[in-house]
């Protein structure tokens, strides 16, 4: 299972485009809908990166839960997902992700729910 930030613009948009050009095998689950305790993942780690839920309940975060939903897909793909577990790639892959993800509030799509808790309008 892929869990998502389903109130954020850029992420829901990645994740329908994954869905529709990477095709892997998982369900997509935004995590506002996602059962986290059940996993023993805090909303605040569900807020700050994407998690790849494996059969098993095993969780991982980040671009090491991208290169395992790319593992899932087709042979191409899968390749692709096996060369972001190695190093060097690995490390690359690490500061893409992070890089993308802190500054996901400066991309097209973004909404209110991409900014930084410090950064966000107050409710009133």
């Amino acid at each position: 299972m892929l869990v998502y930030d389903g109130d954020c613009g850029f992420c829901t948009t990645a994740v329908r485009v994954i869905e529709r050009r990477v095709r892997p095998r998982c369900e997509t689950v935004p995590w506002q809908r996602a059962d986290l305790a059940a996993f023993g993942v805090p909303e605040e780690r569900a807020r700050h990166e994407v998690l790849w839920v494996s059969p098993n309940g095993t969780v991982h975060g980040g671009a090491r839960a991208v290169a395992k939903l790319l593992l899932s897909a087709g042979a191409g793909w899968r390749l692709v997902g096996a060369v972001l577990t190695l190093p060097p790639a690995r490390w690359v892959a690490l500061g893409v992700y992070r890089l993308v993800a802190d500054n996901r509030s400066r991309l097209p799509g973004r909404t209110e729910a991409c900014e930084p808790l410090d950064r966000r309008t107050p409710r009133t």
